[in-house]
């Protein structure tokens, strides 16, 4: 498989990495401590395509201690242990220390990052986690405090200029072999619609080099890239299609529907023509995420997975190969079986808290954390489900006045057939329970 740009242009070496002088300056904290290999834990947190990654790359490089990379989208707490046990490994035999990793780290649940904290902790792995997401929300406190935080910011202009510049005229892992020489203004609309991304911005251009070196593959001179050629390649100007206009949200919905209605060929259709149309496949792909848990929830628990990597996927491979982890997730959202259980349920409660306001907390489910909670009946009568058969016994949750109220009805279809079974289970034994005590 061809290896996109963005990845064959990453940095090696400080000197190579461009951008974030306010951290990576030459008196900065974080560049002496990669020159002098004495990495501490860290979180890198920023936007995508702002140079976490490649700031990872520069250190496993540089450092003489064991680099392990993972992405916590597709790693479990299997593998962290996996980590963990190597680490101990190279640390009693090799007397080496462990650098460890993790791309998008938000995404690890609180068990999973409490998999690693005591590690973290008595120094067995040097933590380094990358984030898009404000970690002070998505790290635990214990791990968030051992590490320090390193504010990444989006590329500016004149930094995107330089890396693409370089991608362009390096003829060992860029585009110097094409002969290719790209106009200003054409440039300048590949930065603006980057937003401040140089993974995107890299993807762009590559697109077009190979666009135009596809158009001229028997001109040997040099091959000029324009604006309208950028325009053509990154826009695809359709007929009756505007981003921002009536068409835009004509193409969205008819995907949405066919995804709704089980029809694979019009779902593949219309990302087609979203696609070619210049949609940003982001917007399709977050709109997949939605879908899935809208209209498919837990009738296939894996609808959620497959588009939350289908949006990972494109976001590493970038066009035009990460066009075909999107239609892959469309086709499977497509086949698999529907309810809109989870959203209707959710509506519901939304609508019951509107009209009802804040409710109390039955004593029974308080938690007594004080004495004198104790004797103002907090926790008193509450039963432990795992002290009963099939971990479960018959009690009241919701609060008195809505008590008679339910809200999540499961469908007969995938999954959610098991989950409707098992509750209508426990429903028929507190009904009977409930008729045996009147």
């Amino acid at each position: 498989m061809e290896i996109p740009l963005s990845e064959k242009m990453r940095p090696e070496t400080l000197d190579d990495f461009i951008g974030q002088n306010h951290i990576m300056g030459q008196s900065a904290v974080l560049q002496k401590a990669i020159k002098e290999d004495k990495i501490f834990p860290m979180i890198l947190w920023g936007p995508p395509g702002c140079g976490k990654t490649s700031l990872a790359n520069i250190i496993a490089n540089k450092t003489r201690s064991e680099f392990i990379q993972i992405s916590a989208v597709l790693s479990n707490v299997k593998e962290i242990r996996s980590v963990i046990e190597n680490a101990k490994k190279q640390l009693f035999n090799f007397r080496k220390k462990t650098i460890f990793f993790v791309d998008e780290i938000h995404r690890f649940s609180k068990s999973q990052q409490d998999a690693f904290l005591k590690h973290v902790e008595n120094g067995l792995i040097t933590l380094i986690g990358a984030t898009t997401q404000n970690p002070s929300y998505e790290i635990i406190p214990a791990l968030l405090s051992r590490c320090r935080v390193f504010t990444f910011n989006s590329h500016s202009k004149t930094d995107i200029i330089k890396i693409l510049n370089r991608a362009i005229s390096d003829k060992v892992n860029g585009l110097g072999r094409l002969n290719l020489e790209f106009d200003s203004d054409a440039l300048s609309y590949i930065i603006k619609t980057s937003d401040g991304d140089v993974r995107t911005a890299l993807n762009s251009l590559e697109l077009a080099a190979f666009y135009i070196n596809k158009q001229c593959e028997y001109k040997e001179d040099k091959k000029r890239v324009t604006l309208a050629d950028i325009e053509e390649m990154l826009q695809k100007k359709m007929l009756l299609y505007d981003k921002s206009g009536e068409e835009h949200y004509n193409l969205i919905s008819a995907f949405h529907k066919s995804l709704r209605g089980s029809d694979p060929d019009a779902a593949i259709y219309w990302i087609a023509r979203m696609l070619l149309a210049g949609e940003d496949p982001l917007y399709i792909a977050r709109r997949m995420v939605r879908f899935a848990s809208e209209d498919i929830g837990l009738a296939d628990n894996n609808a959620l997975s497959v588009a939350l990597n289908a949006l990972e996927a494109f976001r590493f491979l970038g066009y035009p190969e990460g066009e075909g982890a999107l239609v892959q997730a469309a086709v499977y959202l497509a086949t698999a079986p529907k309810s809109n259980a989870i959203y209707t349920a959710y509506k519901k409660v939304v609508k019951i808290v509107d009209n009802t306001g804040t409710l109390p907390v039955p004593h029974h489910i308080r938690n007594a954390s004080t004495k004198l909670m104790e004797n103002l009946g907090y926790g008193k009568g509450y039963k432990y489900a795992h002290n009963y058969k099939g971990a479960y016994v018959p009690q009241d949750y919701l609060p008195e006045k809505i008590q008679s109220h339910e809200f999540y009805k499961p469908s007969d279809r995938g999954y959610e057939k098991i989950i409707k079974q098992r509750l209508d289970a426990w429903k028929a034994l507190k009904k009977s329970i409930k008729k045996y005590s009147s």
